[in-house]
């Protein structure tokens, strides 16, 4: 077997550009272990060094895998092996919260916050929450995690009445509003593909304009009043959703 940068190997015919050769090999490498989760990649220079291909070779080899997802790039610290991933699904039937989900599945689950604090309501707010123009709305934004791999942004907006300090919401922002007594009941969700931006990406450690999903949610109180507008955005390496489908018209499920 080649080591993984030596310069045998490599040929000029037959064989595909040098860029994509070198892509396949350290591709799998990944996939065989010897490139794990997390490890660093040497430099460019050194690589192109080891292996005898130029510095724009190994430049756009890198590239390559950092576009499909295999490699990780941070500026100023150099080039990583992804983490590995597992896929989750989820039921779109369930309105559940994020912490709920994790623990359902065993796994450990935290948040890192980018913002939990009160704000005067933006005009979309107004809308969607059915609020008057004066009044606030408390904002929670965070990257959620589950066992240290960040796997989707959370940006929420509530009533400022139903959530006064939201400074205190400290894991699940369900569970809060359960202990007293505000628990939404159902909610309205709409799911589309995006590209993510580079400020998003960073936090999710992904490349800009990887895939990602996005997903709007109206949620409501038992009362009908509006409790929570929510869009977030999950890893589209990370997330299934599924939905059970019923025959329009028929409430039993049973073909007519």
């Amino acid at each position: 077997m080649i080591p993984l940068f030596s310069p045998e190997g490599f040929d000029d015919s037959g064989h595909g550009p040098l860029y994509r050769q070198l892509s396949r090999r350290i591709g799998e490498g990944i996939a065989n272990g010897l490139l794990k989760p997390g490890e660093t990649l040497p430099p460019e220079r050194d690589m192109a060094t080891m292996t005898g291909l130029s510095r724009v070779t190994v430049r756009k080899a890198v590239q390559a895998l950092v576009e499909s997802g295999q490699l990780v790039q941070r500026r100023g610290s150099g080039t990583y092996v992804a983490p590995k991933v597992e896929r989750l699904e989820q039921a779109l039937s369930l309105l559940t919260s994020f912490s709920e989900d994790m623990r359902r599945r065993g796994k450990a689950s935290h948040s890192v916050w980018l913002d939990r604090s009160l704000h005067s309501a933006t005009p979309e707010e107004v809308m969607v929450l059915g609020l008057a123009a004066h009044d606030r709305v408390a904002r929670l934004a965070r990257v959620r995690m589950a066992d240290g791999v960040p796997l989707a942004i959370e940006r929420a907006s509530l009533p400022a009445r139903l959530l006064p300090d939201p400074a205190a919401v400290e894991t699940s922002l369900y569970d809060d509003l359960d202990a007293r007594g505000l628990r939404p009941v159902r909610a309205v969700q709409r799911l589309s593909a995006v590209n993510i931006g580079a400020a998003d990406a960073a936090l999710l450690e992904l490349t800009p304009g990887t895939a990602c999903l996005r997903i709007e949610r109206i949620a409501y109180l038992a009362s009908g009043a509006t409790a929570e507008y929510t869009l977030s955005l999950y890893r589209g390496d990370a997330y299934d959703f599924a939905a059970e489908l019923r025959l329009a018209g028929d409430d039993t499920g049973e073909t007519p």
